[in-house]
């Protein structure tokens, strides 16, 4: 049994990381085998893990991973993360050195619509003001890397449009005609600020630089933000070399003849990973009830892969006996993309997926009524209806499937609500086992902490023990329009896939500059196993538009759009930020 204290009612997120008994950073740090000349520290509270411990951790076994995924995502929420740092929580409980490796959040939902993103109730990752907001300064250097070539872009345009042939030839640079309707590379800052997503630069003399049009995305979406999640190395100089070449080959756009022109031919590639050298040290803190938990990389889901950081995943798993971490969104993206490219990119085969899901969740997907957010929940979810629910389940079963296909054993956690009856969860074990999973079991660790997650924790032990015949969807050398295929019609269920124009332009100029070898991204909305939000539970025979095509060389992937894809989202009428302040004492108040 954990020895948090707990109470009921269950108070504020933020109320119960506040009053949560804090371990020294180097006493989690040292519970792991791991001494202080291993940290980077930040405070008592946090620090980061040199990558030399890998060395260090080399003959140590590997422990077990475990990747946590969820069904469609609804507005009622599904607890992934909660569940995640739950369960890891309720491995402790049982005795196992169990440690949680996570995404860091970005600014944008924290003071945004979701708020704070470090778990929930009495199953979270603390301290929660240093999660969700500035932690280590990672988000900043890829900010500042970002905008670095972002700048390197303009200023080349701009000094060749000045410059002889012979002017840069003396300064050592050769022409790159960058072709100003062709710069894909955009600047990012980490704020919604839907204002910024289409800007006009350069304007003013003819000294601040030809006008063109331009945009911000986010940070989390940067391509380096990527590639800071799918760095490999062995140590810290070898992941530093890795660092370093993919930011050469990060391409920013295309020269008037047509081709590809990398951060490399900038000269810029280097300077950039300087500014990442830091950042690539993952960093560590801790779950509520004492686990490590390593909070590294947050790249977008839908546009991006979707997973926390290689390197993160491969120190816990040489000092833990169980490695639990998550994929955004829908087992249909982040869950694929964690197997067809942060596997093949790591070599760490997972032993087990976690599924989380709700019964209000499979309720909605069923036909339920809609869900408005600050209004009282219909009673069709808070009562029980096993109709509308075994409708639902249909969204359920097709991530399972899809789960299976891959060969890993599913387990899924039913994320416990107070209105949920026994008859439900016993439908929904019943459903889950049909499609293929091990089981379906109740997990109320938002409640009762890890003691909650006790039923989960036994199911995710056995199945962790299960044989598994792990296979990757499609192999590299297939054709583009292959593996999009194969994606479309095995994962989302899609009868065909189209193409615009520019999109069979684009996929014919990867393939030509050698880039079709790359695993695909697939950028679609996280609301519907679709192209289209408003479609839910689990379509089948649809057409699947591919609208366009882009290349994320420097990360190590391709990534069709799905539709109408924001990269730079925008603030709600009423954003988070409204209800965050410092009190008094210093605190902070109202993150969530």
């Amino acid at each position: 049994m954990s020895t948090f204290n707990r109470k009921f009612p269950v108070p504020s997120d933020l109320d119960i990381a506040q009053a949560a008994q804090l371990k020294p950073i180097t006493e989690i740090a040292a519970n792991l085998g791991l001494a202080e000349e291993d940290l980077i520290l930040f405070g008592r509270y946090k620090a980061k893990v040199h990558l030399d411990v890998l060395k260090k951790l080399e003959d140590r076994p590997l422990g077990k991973y475990i990747d946590v995924t969820a069904i469609t995502p609804t507005p009622l929420g599904e607890g992934k993360t909660t569940t995640g740092i739950g369960l890891v929580q309720g491995l402790g409980v049982l005795g196992h050195n169990s440690i949680a490796c996570i995404r860091q959040p970005s600014q944008g939902p924290t003071f945004g619509i979701k708020g704070g993103a470090a778990g929930g109730g009495y199953s979270q990752v603390i301290p929660m003001e240093d999660f969700n907001l500035h932690l280590t300064g990672d988000i900043h250097a890829i900010t500042a890397a970002n905008n670095l070539i972002a700048a390197a872009v303009d200023a080349r345009w701009f000094h060749e449009s000045r410059l002889s042939d012979e002017q840069l030839s003396n300064m050592g640079l050769n022409r790159l005609n960058i072709d100003p309707y062709n710069i894909t590379w955009n600047r990012v800052v980490d704020v919604n600020d839907r204002a910024l997503r289409k800007v006009i630069i350069g304007l003013g003399g003819k000294f601040d630089g030809p006008p063109r049009e331009a945009g911000f995305d986010i940070t989390v979406a940067s391509e380096i933000m990527a590639i800071l999640a799918l760095v490999n190395g062995d140590d810290y100089k070898s992941t530093l070399r890795d660092l370093r070449e993919r930011c050469g080959r990060i391409v920013i756009g295309e020269s008037t003849d047509k081709k590809p022109i990398t951060a490399e031919d900038l000269g810029v590639a280097g300077a950039a990973a300087v500014l990442m050298k830091d950042a690539i040290h993952p960093n560590l803190m801790q779950t509520l009830e004492g686990q490590a938990a390593f909070v590294h990389a947050g790249p977008f889901a839908n546009i991006a892969h979707g997973n926390s950081s290689i390197v993160a995943d491969k120190v816990a798993l040489r000092l833990g006996d169980y490695v639990v971490t998550e994929s955004g969104f829908g087992a249909d993206i982040g869950m694929e993309k964690f197997f067809n490219i942060k596997c093949r990119y790591s070599n760490l085969i997972p032993d087990c997926v976690v599924l989380v899901a709700t019964i209000r969740a499979l309720k909605m997907h069923g036909g339920g009524p809609r869900v408005v957010p600050g209004r009282p929940l219909d009673q069709a979810y808070v009562e029980e209806n096993l109709e509308l629910l075994e409708a639902g389940a249909a969204n359920l079963q097709a991530h399972i499937r899809n789960a299976k296909r891959f060969g890993i054993p599913v387990v899924v956690a039913v994320n416990k609500f107070s209105d949920d009856t026994d008859a439900e969860v016993e439908l929904v074990r019943r459903l889950a086992i049909e499609a293929g999973a091990e089981t379906a079991a109740m997990s109320d660790h938002w409640t009762n902490g890890g003691d909650g997650a006790v039923e989960l924790a036994e199911a995710v032990v056995a199945a962790c023990e299960k044989p598994s015949e792990f296979q990757f969807l499609y192999p590299l050398d297939w054709p583009i329009k292959k593996k999009i295929e194969t994606i479309a019609t095995e994962i989302y269920g899609a009868g065909e896939v189209v193409y615009e124009p520019l999109a069979n332009r684009q996929i014919k100029s990867y393939e030509d500059n050698n880039f079709g070898g790359l695993p695909l991204c697939m950028a679609k909305t996280h609301l519907s196993m679709t192209h289209d939000p408003s479609l839910k539970n689990a379509p089948t025979g649809f057409t699947l538009p591919v609208r366009e095509v882009r290349a994320s060389v420097g990360a190590g992937f391709i990534y069709p759009l799905l539709g109408q894809m924001r990269t730079m989202p925008g603030l709600p009428s009423a954003p988070v930020y409204l209800n965050v302040d410092i009190n008094e004492d210093g605190e902070v108040v109202g993150l969530f």
